[in-house]
């Protein structure tokens, strides 16, 4: 099928199912119902006060909401702790022996089940062992580790005694796990030998010695033994998981904590910039964490199996692995290896194994999925699912569709999530059981969240229009800051306009004023005056028959001040010999021309047959700008496969003049 008729075939199918009502069924079930909104709308402070209330407090709350713009708190003069809301509370009603996690490790044989009294008794050692190196409330503590369940114990050990963690990704490197040790002053780090990664061991403590040779005051690394690695040891300051944790009391007496405590410091990066120190609270986060698992993915607790496929180092690994999950007292599936670990079906096999009910992953993932085929899902026993869930980047409508059909059976609602490190939590969204999704739309907002869009000046922009977005009033997940810098707090969020959140993003509201995310703002293009999204044209890419990924970027043009450049993978089926391959950029071209406009035809197709992601399976569009200005590429270290960056180099080289 031409690019053409494929497009075709795609629009037609948009046409005939703009939207996905849930089913009769599903709705009769669901968590949410339409009254949500009114009541949220109508009072959306006494809302999240409900919301709150389900929580264990310690001390409640009379306070709902102080707001001393760009400066929020929330249930200020209650106390509680997350670690007895995401473990105790549910022990003490009884569910100990409910399962709370399912960890499969990449190895195969490698697996473990975690009750919430396995996990109670694991943190209250963590905890006991922290405070006998030291740590107590208010110290920061630095958590370096691959995805195993030692991770979460030492969040919520943390968590526990009051001492703000700062989980940082396992892939990043030894000047990168400096620079955020430093910028947290933390004086204690959690690691491990190493983690496993595509079959093999890879190090992690050799990274942590390097970056600790700059941060002397350090005072005690704690490392899990993982794989067996041989690894440098400073006495004095290097202790083994098992020696000093396992030798603790499995009772620990938790203390409460002001709502307003920080929980935990996430650090996020620019490409120029420091490192933003975002730091969260535990009362409004905890709450908004629970709240948005709870109705988002329709939980119930007595059967889901719930899958979020996120590293722990990054805030969805947060709010939808730990925090969300555990406070709403319900078993998950954590999983520390790649999609392909053991063959290209290992996810449908951990599903079938697991029974898991909801599927939370990101559009980088379905579409590799894609590429690989529909033969490997359907060759396993999918059924147990009943609500898929996407994250991270927006998602194109044939990604939408096809995760729809081959994993959820087309029976599945499908909540497509926008939301950001800063914002804690998901912030738009469809509710299941209450919206009819459109492929490729986030929709609308949480209930109790206000966003508007709007335009250069603020103004908020009609249906059919597309702008900014932002968020016009505080909520309980929001960030509280940039650690030790509310200045550039101030600056980089609040300033673009007055009183109101800039997250960041474009988006545009539909002809029925429904949202569509459009990616950064600096992934929007202004091609000859015309604003023009990456995502929207990397969307036309991978509606076409032979495209399984696209990347797109702006670079400098003379004539048009910018001009669209693709790297693009293909399927399988879609590979081209090299003298197929200028007919097939010239399909392509045409192709995007003719699905938005001839604005927006690339300049350039790179046809490749990787793109450079992180381990956590973002594409690094930053890296691909660099190779499109033809500027010196930046730090590679936190890419899966670094030499991937250097080989799309050289091919833009060789296709230095493949333009109009």
């Amino acid at each position: 099928m031409s690019g053409g008729k494929h497009e075709e075939a795609v629009e037609a199918l948009l046409q005939e199912h703009r939207s996905f009502a849930p089913s009769a069924a599903f709705a009769a079930q669901a968590n949410a119902t339409a009254a949500i909104y009114d009541e949220a709308n109508a009072d959306p402070e006494a809302w999240w006060a409900k919301q709150a209330s389900a929580l264990t407090w310690e001390k409640p709350f009379t306070k709902v909401l102080e707001w001393d713009a760009p400066f929020a708190q929330w249930f200020s003069d209650g106390t509680l702790n997350a670690s007895v809301n995401c473990i105790d509370r549910h022990v003490t009603a009884g569910n100990g022996d409910k399962v709370a996690f399912h960890w499969v490790g990449e190895p195969e044989t490698d697996t473990r089940t975690i009750t919430y009294n396995d996990l109670l008794a694991d943190v209250s050692q963590a905890a006991n062992a922290l405070e006998s190196l030291g740590v107590s409330e208010g110290d920061r503590v630095a958590i370096y580790m691959p995805m195993i369940p030692e991770a979460v114990v030492a969040m919520l050990a943390c968590a526990r005694i009051g001492a703000p963690h700062s989980v940082i990704f396992g892939g990043f490197s030894a000047e990168a796990l400096s620079d955020r040790i430093l910028d947290a002053d933390a004086h204690f780090v959690i690691t491990a030998d190493g983690g496993f990664r595509r079959g093999e061991a890879s190090a992690l403590k050799p990274a942590v010695d390097e970056a600790l040779k700059t941060c002397p005051d350090v005072k005690a690394v704690l490392v899990v033994r993982r794989t067996g690695q041989e690894v440098a040891w400073m006495e004095g300051r290097d202790l083994w998981w098992h020696d000093v944790v396992a030798a603790q009391s499995t009772i620990h007496a938790p203390k409460a904590f002001p709502a307003e405590h920080p929980l935990y410091i996430m650090y996020t990066s620019g490409t120029t910039a420091a490192p933003k120190g975002i730091f969260h609270t535990t009362g409004g986060y905890l709450t908004q964490a629970s709240t948005t698992h709870r109705l988002v993915f329709d939980i119930k607790p007595e059967t889901d199996i719930c899958w979020t496929s996120a590293d722990i180092g990054w805030v969805t690994g947060h709010s939808y692995i730990v925090y969300g999950p555990l406070c709403n007292g319900v078993t998950s599936v954590m999983y520390e290896g790649t999609p392909d670990a053991g063959g290209k079906d290992r996810w449908w096999r951990i599903i079938e194994e697991y029974g898991v009910t909801i599927l939370y992953t990101a559009p980088t993932a379905i579409r590799t999925f894609m590429k690989w085929g529909e033969a490997l899902p359907a060759a396993h026993d999918l059924s147990s699912l009943r609500l898929l869930g996407s994250v991270g980047e927006p998602i194109n409508p044939e990604a939408w569709m096809w995760y729809r059909k081959n994993i959820g059976g087309d029976r599945c609602p499908v909540v497509d999530t926008w939301w950001q490190t800063e914002t804690g939590g998901i912030m738009i969204t469809p509710l299941p059981g209450v919206a009819s999704p459109k492929p490729g739309a986030a929709m609308t907002a949480f209930p109790g969240i206000s966003v508007d869009v709007v335009d250069n000046d603020g103004v908020s922009v009609p249906n059919g229009h597309g702008g900014l977005l932002v968020i016009t009033a505080p909520w309980p997940g929001m960030l509280r800051g940039i650690w030790g810098d509310p200045d550039r707090y101030r600056e980089t969020y609040w300033s673009h306009f007055d009183g109101v959140y800039f997250a960041g993003d474009g988006a545009k509201r539909d002809d029925d004023g429904d949202l569509w995310l459009l990616g950064r703002v600096d992934d929007v293009m202004n091609i000859s005056g015309h604003r023009l999204s990456t995502a929207e044209v990397e969307h036309a890419l991978v509606g076409h028959h032979a495209v399984a990924e696209a990347a797109v970027v702006g670079a400098s043009d003379d004539t048009t001040g910018q001009a669209i450049v693709a790297f693009v993978t293909l399927k399988i089926s879609g590979e081209v010999t090299q003298g197929d391959e200028a007919a097939l950029i010239a399909d392509l071209r045409s192709h995007v021309a003719l699905t938005i406009s001839p604005i927006a035809k690339p300049r350039q197709i790179i046809l490749t047959p990787e793109l450079p992601k992180t381990r956590s399976g973002k594409i690094m569009r930053r890296l691909l700008r660099d190779v499109a200005e033809h500027r010196s590429l930046g730090d590679v270290t936190t890419l899966t496969d670094p030499t991937v960056v250097k080989m799309i180099d050289a091919l833009m080289a060789n296709h230095a003049n493949d333009d109009d």
